[in-house]
């Protein structure tokens, strides 16, 4: 499968049990778990730590994972605490913040928002202080998949030579590279969630309230939506995501196009209006897609090679680092009978797949008018908030997707939705009659 232009003659190759493509929170990760059962483990990270990253609103169930990693001491240094999320709706004219202790799983009621290269260079280096061969400056050049023969990686270093290894198993954690899925051509773009954003750090952004609380603020605006999430130092990242559509109108620079849609939505204006952008801006198209497959005879995907979805709701980095961490055990029982792995292995897949149909239920309809009316005026009825609560918390290998929250939450949404094509709309005191022309629209937008 060749990744690059042939590669110039290869001189010796080095052995190990698992090869890591990709030194990032999923990479480090599957190193550090399968370094401590012994198996030589060798990383190859394209890029030198400490790097730009975006993606940097952890969820409350990243904590188990830090505690069983041994890094959640060092992760709480760097962090902002991070107590729940705040959602924002000019249109509505109000806000509403989810705390994570209101949530089902009362193991985890918190987070932090972290600078990513603080982040990745902690976990990076924990893997490599577990014993595993973690090298930087690496970039895959070609995978030759065959499990009983011998996979075969090359790669070439900052300086361009060339290595060559001989790894029995092989994960690829290479993030939105999608080294192995754009190789074998079976990565796909999401045909129902095809978005794209523009991001930068900014200084001086004003607090949402009278003081910064920790929450990332996402606000809502009619064509996306907004993040806002503070970092250390008094740093803010702040992002937009809509359809391409909306980003082929910009006219002129990317910056000046990213401070225009800032300053067009009046409750983001306000913060940014005394800010300085100390960044440059960088811009992401494509936001969704998934491979087709997930794993075969002696390798795997995880995390965002295999799949990513819209960073709405901050599971980006979760969602790498737990399918790591399931990925790891599959790697390390394929290592001492393929027969055996062959059962977790699609465990493994489906748990993955659940966690992201939980995440992309939400994801699908952040646009909708009847799940933003429902974000606007929470309910709490059959303890629906808390089951929201729990989904935007993260916990969703537990199959929270089942617990009657979730579920009441749904069938809300689904009554609602009903609801909103005969012209009715969920305001403060329940569902309200609107004027014939808005519902019209409304039920037109809904479906």
């Amino acid at each position: 499968m060749p990744l690059d232009a042939t590669p110039p003659p290869l001189g010796g190759e080095t052995a190990c049990d698992v090869l890591v493509i990709g030194g990032g929170p999923a990479g480090a990760t599957a190193a550090t778990l399968l370094a401590e059962k012994g198996r030589r483990v060798v990383v190859l990270e394209k890029d030198r730590h400490p790097r730009f990253h975006i993606g940097e609103s952890l969820l409350p169930l990243n904590l188990r994972i830090f505690e069983r990693l041994g890094v959640a001491d060092a992760i709480a240094a760097i962090g902002v605490h991070k107590p729940g999320a705040r959602f924002v709706s000019d249109e509505h004219g109000k806000h509403t913040a989810f705390s994570f202790a209101a949530g089902l799983n009362q193991d985890y009621t918190h987070s932090y928002q972290v600078r990513r290269s603080s982040f990745d260079q902690v976990l990076f280096a924990r893997a490599r202080a577990a014993g595993a061969d973690a090298r930087e400056g690496m970039r895959v050049l070609d995978v030759a998949l065959d499990a009983r023969g011998g996979h075969r990686v090359t790669a070439r270093d900052e300086a361009g030579a060339i290595h060559a290894f001989r790894p029995r198993y092989v994960m690829d954690c290479s993030g939105r590279d999608t080294v192995l899925a754009s190789a074998m051509g079976s990565k796909a773009r999401n045909p129902h969630n095809n978005t794209a954003a523009l991001y930068g750090h900014f200084r001086g952004v004003a607090p949402f309230g009278e003081a910064e609380d920790g929450n990332i603020t996402i606000h809502l605006f009619d064509e996306g939506w907004f993040w806002m999430i503070p970092l250390p130092d008094g740093v803010m990242s702040i992002g937009v995501v809509s359809n391409p559509g909306f980003f082929k109108r910009r006219r002129g620079e990317v910056r000046d196009f990213f401070l225009e849609t800032l300053r067009a939505v009046p409750s983001v204006a306000r913060r940014i209006a005394e800010a300085e952008l100390i960044s440059d801006v960088t811009a992401t198209g494509n936001y969704s897609y998934a491979s087709t497959v997930m794993h075969g005879d002696g390798w795997l995907m995880a995390g965002d090679a295999y799949a990513f979805i819209d960073p709405v709701f901050s599971s980006g980095v979760l969602l790498a680092m737990a399918s790591a961490e399931m990925g790891a055990d599959v790697a390390d029982a394929w290592l001492d009978d393929p027969v055996r792995a062959a059962p977790l292995a699609r465990a493994f897949e489906a748990k993955v797949k659940r966690a992201i149909a939980s995440l992309s239920w939400l994801i699908y309809r952040i646009n909708s008018p009847v799940l933003r009316d429902m974000f606007m005026e929470p309910r709490n009825r059959f303890r629906m908030r808390a089951g929201l609560v729990s989904l935007l918390a993260g916990d969703v290998h537990t199959n929270t997707n089942r617990q009657p929250p979730v579920l009441a939450f749904k069938a809300a949404f689904y009554a609602l939705s009903l609801a909103y094509r005969f012209g009715y709309r969920l305001g403060p005191d329940g569902l309200v009659k609107t004027p014939p022309a808005a519902g019209a629209v409304t039920a037109r937008v809904a479906g």
